[in-house]
């Protein structure tokens, strides 16, 4: 429902203004891009020399130039950082180290599994914005057409094909999802 008076969507009671959507986006996705990096950190100190290590350290090389973005932006628009945090940098490292120590089909299979949940985000918030941040905008469809990139890759590295991909695919997406709702509101 659009207001003619708007470019955007109407607003609904107990909803966030745009300046307070914008705050929770920057501070999603800067979580969001923490946690990544912590993954890969965990699945590269496992997986060290084995063949999908360039794949992995050039995924983490993107996602510490997206977290770096996200670091600017919340300097920028004065949001305070998730108080979940220190919780990311933990999990999201057991989560990279567990999956690659039940082998690199399952630490890509983790990959393609966030990566889906980040591309419905992303794609989620790029709607959501309108023409509101057109930066903002901007910054996160580039980075979700490389999360595409990332969730491609692993593909091509096996990520379907990991013993219990249906479970551990959803247990991984329903964790992420948890992760995004803490994430945006604390």
């Amino acid at each position: 429902m659009t207001n003619p008076k708007q470019d955007g969507p109407a607003y609904l009671p107990g909803d966030p203004n745009p300046a307070e959507r914008t705050r929770r986006m920057i501070r999603v996705d800067h979580a969001g891009e923490f946690g990544a990096v912590r993954i890969y950190e965990g699945q590269l100190s496992v997986m060290r020399g084995r063949a999908s290590e360039p794949v992995i350290r050039h995924m983490l090389d993107q996602e510490k130039q997206h977290l770096k973005t996200f670091e600017t932006l919340i300097a920028e628009h004065h949001v305070r950082p998730t108080i979940f945090q220190p919780l990311w940098r933990v999990a999201g490292f057991a989560l990279g180290a567990v999956t690659a120590l039940m082998g690199e089909k399952t630490a890509v299979a983790c990959t393609v599994a966030v990566e889906d949940v980040i591309d419905e985000h992303y794609q989620a918030q790029s709607k959501a914005m309108g023409e509101d941040e057109p930066a903002l905008k901007s910054t996160i469809e580039k980075f979700r057409a490389e999360e595409l990139e990332h969730r491609d890759a692993a593909l091509a590295h096996g990520g379907g094909d990991a013993p219990g991909d249906p479970f551990l695919s959803t247990a991984i997406k329903a964790g992420s999802r948890a992760a995004i709702w803490l994430s945006e509101r604390f």
